[in-house]
């Protein structure tokens, strides 16, 4: 039988009221959502009220279903989970204002589905469960199931959407199909701490490492602007909290926690490159104050 997830009061370590995004805040959010369920993406509605727990979650941290709006929430999904066929021959939306998560179900693409949200951001998804994705985000996301090598669902994933954060799917632009229409690419790449690795590390890391470096490849050469950030080892551990390092080198041996690179893939977002970014980033002592003007001195400085 299954159980479903109540919460009768704010969570003690977040906010009733209305607050900006921050690494801190969003590092809350995610832990929050961890503890109460048991996996990823594993969260049901309850039968008495509709809303699933991550709705009542944002809530508290918005201010109340009231102000959900102004972090860009649409209306609740049906009771049925709102899986109605899609009309693949459907109007061609020519706005392009969504972003493209391209793996939802990952620990990662999670962060930075909620980071995301956070920044009151259409989000579309791809994942393999489509009913548990929507439990677990209600309509904050729109997700999206099938397969890349069909023409048809490429075409309608890819619909209004202005930029593609890659977190986690290695090989995911094996083809420079799956980048049509999109304006601005975010790839968060671990090929500098392949690179670095050496004995068995080496070994185990020479998939992904081809992988890595195909993925970068092909978005260099697509012709679209595009911030690759080249992340250190990814760790388990709260963001937010630490300070960073831009240095060149520091991706091959040093560390980077998930948290806080889903946070930099979305601050990304904003500082759209004349054609291309890459930069190293892990833990360190920088405390960011303003990622706007960090992004503007980054791609200062690629320029140069």
């Amino acid at each position: 039988m299954a159980v479903a997830l109540r919460l009768s009061k704010p969570p003690s370590s977040l906010p009733t009221h209305p607050v900006a995004p921050s690494l801190l805040c969003y590092s809350q959010l995610f832990s929050s959502l961890q503890r109460r369920t048991a996996s990823p993406l594993r969260c049901r509605c309850s039968k008495k009220k509709e809303t699933s727990f991550t709705d009542q979650l944002l809530d508290y941290i918005e201010g109340g279903p009231k102000l959900r709006k102004w972090y860009g929430a649409p209306d609740l999904l049906p009771k049925d989970g709102g899986l109605e066929n899609e009309d693949e021959s459907s109007e061609i939306d020519e706005v392009r204002d969504a972003v493209l998560v391209t793996d939802g179900e990952s620990e990662i693409g999670q962060m930075v589905i909620l980071s995301l949200i956070l920044k009151r951001a259409r989000i579309k998804a791809l994942v393999k469960d489509k009913r548990a994705a929507i439990d677990a985000f209600g309509t904050y996301v729109e997700t999206m199931v099938g397969d890349l090598n069909d023409k048809t669902f490429l075409t309608n994933a890819l619909r209004g959407v202005r930029a593609i954060i890659c977190a986690s799917n290695d090989g995911f632009f094996s083809d420079i199909g799956r980048t049509k229409g999109a304006q601005h690419i975010v790839l968060l790449s671990q090929l500098a701490f392949y690179r670095g690795s050496s004995g068995i590390q080496a070994v185990m890391n020479s998939k992904a490492r081809k992988l890595a470096e195909r993925d970068e490849e092909i978005v260099i050469a697509s012709g679209i602007p595009y911030t690759i950030i080249r992340a250190g080892l990814l760790q388990d551990s709260p963001g937010g909290k630490q300070g960073f390092s831009f240095s060149k080198g520091a991706a091959a041996k040093g560390r980077l926690s998930k948290e806080d690179a889903a946070a930099v893939c979305v601050e990304a977002l904003e500082s759209l490159p004349e054609e291309g970014l890459i930069f190293e980033v892990v833990n360190g002592e920088e405390k960011v104050r303003d990622w706007k003007e960090k992004f503007a001195e980054l791609i200062g400085t690629a320029e140069e």
